[in-house]
């Protein structure tokens, strides 16, 4: 027989301030690209052309707007070398790695989640 933990129920201050907490972070990583950009970009730092090829389908006026959002929020750098022509690279923040746990769990439940679509197709 299985015994069930039981688990604390949070108070109502608790819970207003977990859904608060969501919500600002929602509110800054909002749409389907940011967290794509910043685990492209986390990894080695690139240039705009580079970003669009690994990411796929974004549009280049979306890519640009998206990166400008990424980098008033911290979580990217702008850089810009002066060569013929001008190079700019977009690298990861120290502040974009304090994602690392979410996109890992993000990662993780997206594949279970995949999975267990695809077992229910198979019905």
């Amino acid at each position: 027989m299985e015994t069930l933990v039981q688990e604390r129920l949070i108070s109502k201050a608790e819970c207003a301030s977990s859904l608060n907490n969501v919500l600002d972070a929602l509110y800054v990583l909002n749409g389907k690209w940011k967290l794509p950009l910043i685990l492209t970009i986390v990894q080695v730092p690139k240039r705009f052309n580079e970003i669009q090829k690994a990411v796929g389908s974004i549009s280049p006026k979306v890519l640009a707007k998206e990166l400008k959002e990424l980098e008033l929020n911290e979580f990217i750098k702008r850089n810009i070398h002066p060569t013929t022509p001008v190079t700019v690279m977009y690298e990861a923040t120290g502040y974009s790695h304090t994602l690392k746990n979410v996109l890992s769990e993000l990662s993780a439940w997206g594949a279970q989640h995949r999975e267990k679509i695809k077992q229910s197709m198979r019905r």
